[in-house]
């Protein structure tokens, strides 16, 4: 559950990359308050959107830290890190946007810059405005009396931000009874402004669809997709009750030490912070070579993600949430529990975010970490009599967080491994999206799930944001290196892979460019709309599974979102992402660089997916050449003495250890 906090300003950071405290949430937003009432008096009431932390400039960071920016070389000399944050509010009465930039000097938040932003460019939606959705739809009378007409009392209508649907039970699926309507909401003047009807047919005797006015939801039936209330409506549902249980232990604790929001773990160290945007923000990755700190990351995130659905009938084609953008992965994320969501020995972060009045909003157990036995890391058998044998387990660490979207849940794992391996992979879960079908009614662009549910087919595709190796960098494809910014197709014929070089060091036998590989074949996905379609034009980045540009760093920080800064109710591509970023051609070879990956699933939904089984998807970072050779050969091999067989001697096959064990 999150809660809201204020308490006195700390007056230092433990890291400069931690994000605002709740306490320093308030102060900034106290000074934005004060300064509003001083200087705007025409303006009687804000809500705030954002408060959060603007990173320092990378070298600064860096310095503080003392990584060095060239391989084997000494750290620059630290410098003063002024702690600065970024605001956006709303004018509550007249609807006008603001952005303010603040740091904290002098014991205080001193405005840096105010800015009213141009009409029409909104920040996100807060957590508070979708709350609010439902009371406004649920109190509209030209709602109350459409859901009426359809045998819906007012009690009965709940929302999903302005989707409507029916419930006829407290915990009953929400998404099972789809109204045929579509409100329109001001949120600033808290009304329906308008109402929707996407049409609906009916099959005729020469094939041709005739259009039906209105459907009514299934009635009369509850649907649930909890298994406790399962078996009230289904006299045939059991549980499972065959299932042993199974621990996980570290009778010795975790193999990793945290300080603060840092982490070390098998050489791997990195900082770990919540985002109100992204969810988690890891930041200055680096792998402790046999005494030599490498940089490998300077920051991987969740930078933009977009689930575009295929109906085409109108209001239909609006449904393409920017999930990070218009609303803002970690303020959608989930409170962990232990024992439930991570197994084992868990260590877990808080999060904040800032709400309508300026305080913040803590959600505690946002981020989880632990770490996974995940199968054998290498193996080797001598067949030969009186050979030996070597098998490693592989253990990863993970870093992850829950959000809950709507009606979709992501799990986002973040996970390293003692070979220096990277991977980002993404869980897909939850309950699909609906919309009444009437019974019979032709289904071109979706599937029937359940009586009268149509899913309509859609897609999720994720953009992943990564500061890659920040000293003297070339981009490499086939050996082809890419020296000007640009976004790069796929190409399945040739098995097409990138990976990111540094030119400045060699390895010692290859000879070749140490550097890092990128595996994401499986999940390259186009995006399945026209190139002059509203979706594709505001998501531009789905264009190309790989981008490369420049980091350019400014007074509001480097750039960082492929489809721009704000999102919400935009119609082209901003001027401020990747697409128009990469236009202007800057070199890219032997500097800093971003590469955003867009990885994604397209679904067709199945019967089987009511409520969704976890669906993965994974992107890999793997080192080639960045090693002398393999670094978990200094990982022992063990052979556990908590393992036994499953049956007893005699009972599908003989119990023993094996002519060799483990080494």
């Amino acid at each position: 559950m999150a809660t809201t906090s204020t308490s006195p300003l700390p007056t230092a950071f433990n890291h400069p990359l931690d994000p605002l405290t709740p306490e320093e949430i308030a102060a900034v937003s106290l000074a934005v308050r004060q300064h509003v009432a001083s200087t705007l008096p025409g303006v009687k009431a804000i809500k705030f959107i954002t408060n959060y932390l603007l990173p320092p400039p990378k070298k600064a960071v860096l310095a503080h830290l003392g990584i060095p920016l060239t391989p084997g070389g000494t750290p620059e000399s630290p410098v003063t890190i002024v702690r600065k944050a970024e605001v956006d509010f709303l004018d509550c009465v007249n609807g006008h946007s603001y952005n303010v930039i603040l740091a904290f000097e002098n014991h205080k938040w001193e405005i840096l810059t105010f800015e009213k932003l141009p009409e029409g460019v909104q920040p996100q939606i807060s957590v508070e405005e979708l709350v609010a959705c439902e009371a406004i739809v649920k109190a509209d009378p030209r709602v109350q009396q459409l859901a009426k007409d359809v045998g819906i009392l007012p009690e009965q209508i709940y929302c999903d931000g302005a989707l409507v649907f029916a419930r006829f039970s407290e915990h009953e699926n929400l998404y099972a009874h789809p109204m045929d309507f579509v409100p329109v909401i001001d949120a600033n003047a808290d009304k329906v402004i308008h109402i929707d009807f996407p049409p609906h047919y009916k099959a005729s005797t020469n094939g041709a669809p005739n259009l039906i006015e209105r459907v009514f939801p299934l009635q009369g039936k509850h649907l649930t997709s909890l298994p406790d209330l399962l078996s009230q409506n289904d006299a045939n549902f059991k549980a499972r009750d065959d299932i042993k249980p199974l621990h996980i232990v570290q009778p010795e604790g975790v193999s990793f030490k945290m300080n603060g929001n840092e982490l070390e773990w098998q050489n791997w160290k990195m900082h770990i912070a919540f985002s109100h945007r992204e969810g988690i923000a890891l930041s200055t990755i680096t792998y402790n070579d046999h005494g030599e700190v490498r940089p490998v990351i300077y920051r991987l995130s969740l930078a933009e993600m977009v689930v575009p659905y295929g109906a085409p009938e109108f209001p239909h084609p609006r449904k393409f949430a920017f999930d990070s953008g218009e609303y803002g992965m970690g303020t959608m994320a989930n409170e962990l529990s232990l024992g439930c969501d991570c197994l084992g020995q868990i260590h877990y972060l808080p999060g904040a975010y800032v709400a309508h009045d300026g305080n913040a909003v803590v959600i505690k157990n946002v981020i989880c970490i632990h770490e996974e036995d995940s199968g054998v890391l290498w193996k080797h058998t001598d067949y030969r009599p009186g050979g030996r044998s070597q098998t490693v387990r592989r253990r990863r660490l993970v870093v992850s967080m829950v959000c809950t979207l709507a009606n979709y849940e992501y799990i986002w794992n973040y996970m390293f491994y003692q070979d220096g391996n990277i991977e980002l992979e993404v869980r897909l879960t939850g309950i699909l999206q609906a919309y009444v079908s009437a019974d019979g009614e032709p289904n071109k662009f979706g599937s029937i799930v359940a009586p009268n549910v149509n899913a309509h087919y859609h897609q999720h595709l994720f953009c992943t944001g990564s500061a890659m190796n920040f000293a003297g960098n070339a981009f490499i494809s086939q050996d082809t290196v890419l020296t000007k910014e640009a976004g790069r197709p796929y190409d399945f014929a040739k098995e097409r892979r990138w990976r990111i070089t540094n030119p400045a060091r060699k390895h010692y036998c290859s000879g070749k460019d140490v550097g890092y590989g990128i595996q994401m074949k499986g999940g390259i996905t186009p995006m399945m709309a026209r190139n002059d379609g509203w979706a594709l034009k505001r998501a531009s980045f789905t264009h190309y599974p790989v981008w490369v540009c420049k980091d350019v760093e400014g007074e509001k920080g480097s750039r960082m979102w492929p489809a721009g800064k704000y999102v919400p109710q935009t119609r082209e591509s901003p001027e401020d992402s990747v697409g128009a970023w990469v236009k202007g051609e800057q070199n890219v070879e032997n500097e800093d660089l971003l590469v955003y990956l867009t990885v994604g699933v397209t679904h067709i939904p199945r019967p089987e997916d009511w409520p969704d089984a976890v669906e993965h998807l994974s992107v890999i970072f793997r080192p080639i050449s960045f090693f002398d050779k393999n670094p978990s050969m200094d990982v022992p091999g063990v052979q556990d003495p908590h393992s036994v067989a499953a049956f007893s001697q005699g009972q599908n096959g003989s119990v023993n250890t094996g002519s060799h064990g483990c080494h």
